[in-house]
């Protein structure tokens, strides 16, 4: 069991790709009981936490579930893009630390004093961008160093949320988790454009695919769908008039789905690993159009947020630790049934969820639960499955250069 815990601690994809699973599933357990018992007509009258457990569910989600699986990427894939070594075995048990102090600082906060919560629980960002900025100090490329940018947004929407729970603002939570949820949208439409074609061209020449049908990226359409993209948190927290944002996100949608069309997506089918990607960045292109859509009232603005947190950052999160874990472990970036099922599962929550808010009625609740039951079954699925990963040592690799093409 010591070993267990040593290999799972020593390595950043292990650690936080584990947690994020656990917390995935734990989070949404949560959520799951109290909405149940309000559906049953019940009421729960006191949490731990000291927020609302809607905005509870938010914050968890966006800058929690989803901070653990941004900090265990950057901490695996920033010593591939420089060549230089990883983080110290030290460092990584000591942020991941940091990240839990911060989820029970949250659950906790009832108890405890707001700005207390919001130092502890607003740590772990600047730490994690420190030394992702040190690592990329040895070939600083632009294209690389953005992630701090937008690890530098996102940390501003979790600071927006604790400035009014700290009494020191008002209006800025609603803004503040909005601004979280974009700026792991943008990383998703920045991280989808690589990864996606790159990965299924190299299948695709592995296979013996010709070149004329291979994945093409067009610039044009890629650099308009990435800086569009960037613009919504920007002009969201700057207060722009709705439909300002409203039509920037629609652009933006749009060409993230126009782009797609480029990577071969169909033959992607048989193959889950690759197709989890071009689904996540399609659940991003259409999250944008419906959440644009909805500054202008067409569709509901939650069921939207909800196509982007699920769909989007949910579904392209599991397939990039799904297919990080495999391949840093040794193992064929094949995805294993029982995960291959979650990816199809984490899509299905996310459109029962949008439908549950757009025709709302008597299947609200009902639909709300059926959807997080579908995560929590996805997730149980995934941690299931690549447990012997997470826990197991590296296998004799299955693949020339699997690891490097992991991430």
């Amino acid at each position: 069991m010591t070993d267990i815990f040593k290999r799972i601690l020593g390595e950043p994809y292990r650690v936080f790709f584990l947690a994020a699973g656990v917390y995935a599933v734990f989070s949404l357990l949560v959520w799951e009981v109290w909405l149940g018992v309000h559906a049953a007509g019940g009421m729960v009258s006191e949490m731990p936490f000291a927020a609302a457990p809607h905005l509870w569910h938010a914050h968890e989600m966006i800058f929690g579930y989803a901070g653990a699986a941004v900090g265990g990427f950057l901490l695996t894939a920033v010593p591939n893009w420089t060549g230089g070594p990883a983080a110290a075995r030290i460092y990584v048990p000591a942020v991941a630390a940091v990240w839990l102090a911060g989820r029970l600082a949250i659950w906790f906060s009832a108890a405890l004093p707001a700005v207390l919560v919001a130092t502890v629980d607003l740590a772990f960002l600047p730490l994690l961008a420190v030394k992702i900025a040190l690592m990329l100090v040895k070939r600083p490329k632009p294209q690389n160093v953005m992630f701090l940018a937008f690890l530098a947004l996102l940390w501003t929407g979790d600071l927006l949320v604790h400035l009014e729970w700290m009494g020191f603002a008002a209006g800025t939570l609603d803004t503040g988790l909005r601004v979280g949820l974009l700026a792991l949208c943008v990383m998703i439409g920045v991280l989808g454009g690589r990864v996606t074609p790159g990965f299924t061209r190299n299948a695709m020449k592995r296979a013996g695919v010709p070149e004329d049908r291979l994945p093409r990226t067009r610039k044009p359409v890629d650099l308009a769908a990435v800086v569009l993209t960037m613009t919504v948190p920007l002009a969201l927290a700057l207060a722009l008039p709705d439909v300002v944002i409203g039509a920037l996100a629609v652009a933006a949608g749009a060409l993230q789905v126009v782009r797609i069309a480029f990577w071969q997506p169909w033959w992607c089918l048989a193959r889950p690993i690759l197709w989890a990607l071009h689904l996540g960045v399609a659940m991003l292109g259409a999250g944008l159009v419906l959440w644009g859509l909805s500054a202008f009232g067409l569709g509901s603005e939650v069921a939207a947020l909800h196509v982007l947190g699920i769909g989007a950052v949910g579904g392209m999160t599991l397939a990039v630790m799904s297919r990080a874990i495999l391949g840093h472990t040794g193992r064929a970036l094949v995805a294993p049934g029982a995960v291959a099922v979650a990816y199809g599962l984490v899509a299905a929550a996310a459109g029962v969820r949008w439908v549950a808010s757009e025709v709302a009625g008597s299947f609200y609740f009902p639909g709300m639960l059926l959807s997080g039951g579908l995560w929590i079954g996805a997730f149980t699925l995934y941690l299931a499955a690549l447990w012997p990963a997470f826990a197991g040592p590296r296998v004799p690799r299955a693949e020339p250069g699997t690891a490097a093409r992991a991430t």
